[in-house]
Order: structure tokens, then sequence, then C-alpha cells
């Protein structure tokens, strides 16, 4: 079954196809992920923001309709429960909000989830397939900092990323950084599955 919506005839395929979706989100529901904002994600995005000095941060999990942001740090230390791509959300660079919510075809994740490796925009406005991305003009971002969280059975269960309004020199540290981060989080993911940590 594929779960990919119908994309009208001309446009340019900005998001990748994804073929392990169903795989994803059969694995995401037994893990009990994806369906709420828990504090220990909200905890961790807000730690990523503080070491990557950035103004967003998020841990992504993306289903077979949209990227839902379990984690989400903002500026303001708000809990936005909207989101972008045909939801409501609050402010960022006086354009449309991030919130809990955003379409998939919206944002940077949903590649790195295809290609099962981290991805590292210092500015999107250099590469033609990611500067006519939505997030690019309805909000404002001009650098991605993303890495795949890639459990134990081999699913990509989503993202963790750091998000700026301006470009920024990442280089190898930013991919280190991110990745590491990915890691921890995976491990995290893991011991609760296995009983060590608790839920939310």
């Amino acid at each position: 079954m594929n779960y990919e919506p119908a994309r009208p005839a001309g446009r340019l395929l900005l998001t990748p196809q994804d073929k392990d979706v169903a795989a994803r989100v059969r694995r995401l529901r037994r893990l009990g992920l994806g369906a709420r904002a828990e504090p220990a994600f909200d905890a961790f995005a807000d730690r990523l923001a503080e070491v990557t000095a950035v103004p967003y941060s998020m841990v992504n999990f993306i289903d077979e309709n949209r990227q839902f942001f379990a984690g989400l740090h903002t500026p303001d230390g708000g809990d936005l429960d909207g989101g972008l791509g045909g939801e409501l959300g609050g402010e960022l660079g006086g354009g449309p909000g991030v919130g809990r919510y955003m379409a998939r075809d919206y944002g940077f994740c949903p590649h790195v989830v295809v290609r099962r490796k981290a991805l590292v925009l210092e500015d999107v406005c250099d590469y033609p397939r990611f500067a006519g991305n939505p997030v690019v003009d309805e909000i404002g971002v001009r650098s991605y900092l993303g890495a795949p969280l890639i459990d134990h059975t081999g699913i990509v269960l989503g993202t963790v990323c750091a998000v700026d309004i301006e470009p920024r020199p990442w280089g190898r540290a930013g991919l280190e950084i991110i990745k590491s981060m990915a890691a921890e989080l995976v491990e995290q993911i893991e011991l609760r599955e296995g009983g060590g940590l608790p839920e939310g």
C-alpha cells in the first residue's frame, strides 16, 4: 500500500518518496511514539538547542500523514499546539508558526528519514532542491542540521534537528554533534522500550 499522497502533475517533487513509512508507523505505534508531546523529548530538544545555539530544535516522528514534534524547543519556550502545512501554529520570523505538527512536504526531516543519513545545510538557499521548500519562504528557515533516529530494528523512527533563521557554518563539528545526539536519543528510546526508563 502506498502512503504517499498524490501530487499535482507538473509539480516538482521536493519531498522524496518514503518507501518505509508503513514499517515505521507500525514501529512508532508499538513504541507509543509520535502521538503526544513528552517532557523528556522537550527536555532533549531544549538541550539540543543549547548545544547547537539555535532558536529551534525538534525531536520529530514522521508517519504516513505528517510530521509530529514530540520534542520541541522554541525561543519563547511555548508549547504550540498548531503546526504548518494546513494546521495553525505560532509565530516564527513573523510568518506561519512552528508547532507540534507539520505537513510532510514541509522542512527537511523527510529527506533525512529517506536517505538514512545526517543532513547539513549551512544555507538552504545554496541548494535549489531545498531552497524551494515552503519553510524557507513561509517561516524563514535558512540553516538546518538533522540526523536520523535509527533503532536496533533498522527502522528510521524520525529525526532530531536544529534549525536557525540565519545561515550557520555547521562544519564537521556540527555534523558530529547532531549524529551523537541522535545516537543518545535512540539509546534512551530503547531503554524505555526495555523498561529501563519511564515514558514521558
